[in-house]
């Protein structure tokens, strides 16, 4: 979805055209995997981060682009809505010190950052769903001006034909009971509250199927560990809300294609994979383009003169399809590769936290792939999809079903068998013993601790509540607390709730 889209109305020929250069890419990449023609020198990572923009009484700021501005520098880009920016970390190698490097230069980036949106009287919040938003947040003159979110929006709302529905029912909140959000919206604008972490691995295309299979298999683990998405409009929903949320603020299909089992395009999927073509596949055969306006490249043609294709049809349709775990294929110099682009964690809430849990996910999937007999063959692909959303939905409090040990919390999985599997991966990898140590250590007392970024902000809301607080009052104070100890950088087993 980076790339530029004409701000205009589609024909039903753009559309027949679009499938027939889509079909094309199938057929160039199904060529390209039979001929092993992919660089994979050695494995690289990379990451992108949504971050939210805040004022000086906690509420959204509206004014990416004067924040931009003040930023310039090319790393921070763009989001969905005006009250967000991306940063975007150039890949680095997996192996050695490169995590401890990643920190630090996170780290500096967001400090550069933070001074430029201070100059446009904003600050930053990394965190997975703003819980000072309100509904008027949600109008669609609040999504970013640039022709891409016009014109996805508008495709989108017309292939619905009515209003976006956000209708959740939350874990009780302390005491009390499970509170409700039923709220309409005429745009995508609720999906500018989903704030991201994306991380990156590149993986040889004979790996891909095993790579993809055993990061859907630790989706439940990855959100249930690092929740931080538990309130959104005043209300006390999923610990991480961001992933019901985007599957609704996107949703194409009106009520009666629901109930015919049509799939979303916030998609976990529905099967264990042997390719990465099975994928794109998959993409071009139950999902009709959002935005189909096809390239002059004829990628067949491309592949018989000897150069890579850059299958931008593929590509863009893969953009609107927003799988938790995503195939990405993509050219550097004209050079091909894949990677698995991981979609499943929030942002925040510190940086530290958000490396061990991109640590704990690359040693983890890397040893997954490894076993002499695939856990994706000792457990059904619903299971897998099953711990995803119980993972959502309670957090550290889900029962996730793991072949072997049965039905099992978050923490006791992580730290009976996950970490150690964690540790074999990093160093599989070539990743630092100091690498290894810090950032699963953080993962360790996170789970000992069993305290993430979700039950930090729901126990904090709580304990205001309790003291006399109201709701806007709670969330505006766990807010401006929660920014302050982001700040400073400690991870957040750490943080105080009093």
């Amino acid at each position: 979805m980076g790339r530029h889209v004409d701000d205009r109305s589609f024909k039903p020929i753009d559309r027949q055209r679009y499938r027939n250069k889509m079909q094309r890419g199938l057929d160039a990449l199904a060529r390209m995997l039979a001929d092993g023609e992919f660089s994979f020198p050695h494995q690289q990572m990379g990451l992108e981060m949504e971050l939210c923009l805040v004022d000086e009484h906690m509420q959204p700021s509206m004014n990416n682009a004067v924040v931009l501005e003040k930023i310039s520098e090319a790393i921070f880009t763009t989001e969905l809505g005006q009250q967000n920016i991306e940063l975007n970390v150039e890949p680095r190698v997996l192996a050695g010190d490169s995590a401890l490097r990643l920190e630090e230069g996170v780290r500096a980036a967001l400090v550069r950052a933070d001074g430029g949106a201070h100059d446009a009287g904003a600050k930053i919040a990394m965190i997975g769903a703003l819980p000072t938003l309100q509904s008027l947040h949600f109008d669609p003159s609040t999504l970013t001006s640039n022709p891409r979110y016009s014109v996805l929006n508008d495709q989108i709302i017309l292939a619905r034909g009515e209003e976006m529905l956000l209708d959740m029912e939350g874990v009780p909140l302390a005491d009390g009971g499970s509170e409700r959000l039923r709220s309409y919206a005429d745009s995508i604008a609720p999906e500018s509250a989903c704030t991201s972490v994306q991380l990156h691995l590149q993986v040889a295309p004979e790996d891909f199927a095993a790579h993809w299979n055993a990061a859907q298999c630790l989706a439940g683990v990855q959100v249930a560990i690092g929740a931080n998405s538990p309130f959104l409009l005043g209300k006390a929903l999923w610990h991480e809300t961001r992933i019901p949320l985007f599957l609704q603020a996107t949703d194409t299909r009106p009520t009666e294609l629901r109930n015919q089992g049509v799939r979303p395009r916030v998609w976990f999927g529905e099967r264990w994979i042997t390719s990465i073509f099975d994928l794109f596949e998959e993409n071009v055969r139950y999902f009709p383009a959002l935005l189909p306006e096809p390239e002059e490249e004829d990628p067949v043609a491309a592949l018989d003169n000897g150069r890579a294709p850059k299958l931008n049809e593929l590509r863009l349709h893969n953009g609107t399809i927003w799988r938790w775990n995503r195939p990405v294929y993509d050219l550097v110099e004209g050079v091909p590769h894949l990677r698995i682009e991981n979609r499943v964690l929030p942002a925040g809430p510190s940086v530290v936290d958000i490396v061990a849990n991109a640590m704990f996910f690359y040693g983890a999937q890397r040893a997954l792939t490894e076993q002499d007999r695939p856990l994706w063959t000792q457990m059904s692909f619903a299971a897998a999809e099953e711990n995803f959303y119980a993972g959502a939905r309670h957090g550290f409090d889900a029962h996730l079903y793991w072949p072997g040990s049965g039905w099992v919390t978050p923490d006791e999985l992580v730290l009976r068998r996950l970490l150690p599997m964690a540790h074999e991966g990093l160093r599989a990898c070539g990743v630092s013993d100091e690498a290894r140590t810090r950032y699963l250590g953080v993962i360790e007392q996170r789970s000992l601790a069993r305290q993430n970024g979700a039950s930090w902000q729901r126990d904090v809301v709580a304990h205001l509540e309790a003291e006399g607080a109201d709701r806007h009052a709670a969330l505006t104070t766990m807010l401006r607390r929660y920014i302050e100890l982001a700040d400073h950088g400690d991870p957040v087993h750490t943080w105080p709730v009093r």
